[in-house]
């Protein structure tokens, strides 16, 4: 069983914690999550630490590591319309299906680049180049600093298909059902998107496309 202390993800947000200036005194586990292989999956901790103003810090940090997000865009390639390849799977926040970007956790690997390639593929079956990614942030964007150190790496992909292609990939299944995830993938246009999508995280690849959409 891998010790909190040794995985990246404790390790990752410990050094942050750190390199903000916060003095870290103690840090107890509260609760430990493993996969099957027993490498830490996430951990709920208590924390004794104080800031560099010499205030407390909230005690208590689920450490779950970062994610990649992909907002993946199908063009027609003879009309040029433009179509979001979605995810749609039932999620435990309230037990909803929810239509999402291509995403997963970065877990043990240093980089996000690869993570985005290997999530991609495997929820959508979609291939394609690192060469093909545009990273859309140049920080980490945190969903929910309060309680999580979880924090964001954002891509958007864009690739030409004939609209036969396109429509290949609405309502296939794809996902890892060993681990829990039940997908079908779903082809939206950008309207409804933009009204399927009820994540934060969702939400904010989008603007954050649309915002950068210059750079392809």
């Amino acid at each position: 069983m891998q010790p909190i202390e040794d995985s990246l993800k404790f390790k990752s947000w410990y050094a942050a914690v750190e390199k903000n200036g916060n003095a870290i005194h103690n840090v107890r586990d509260l609760h430990t999550v493993r996969k099957r292989n027993g490498t830490v999956l996430f951990s709920m901790v208590h924390m004794q630490a104080d800031s560099p103003e010499g205030n407390p810090l909230l005690p208590v940090v689920l450490i779950r590591g970062h994610f990649v997000s992909i907002v993946t865009v199908l063009r027609d390639a003879e009309t040029g319309e433009e179509f979001f390849l979605l995810v749609r799977q039932r999620r435990v926040a309230n037990g909803a299906l929810f239509y999402e970007h291509p995403a997963g956790m970065v877990d043990e690997h240093t980089d996000p680049f690869e993570i985005a390639l290997i999530e991609l593929y495997e929820e959508t079956g979609l291939k394609v180049q690192r060469d093909q990614l545009r990273l859309l942030n140049d920080e980490l964007y945190y969903s929910s600093p309060g309680l999580l150190d979880e924090g964001g790496y954002f891509f958007a992909c864009e690739i030409e298909l004939p609209r036969a292609e396109i429509m290949a990939y609405h309502e296939a299944a794809h996902g890892e059902g060993g681990e829990g995830e039940f997908i079908h993938t779903y082809v939206a246009t950008p309207a409804a998107a933009r009204r399927l999508i009820k994540n934060s995280n969702g939400l904010l690849g989008m603007f954050l496309y649309r915002e950068k959409g210059s750079d392809f």
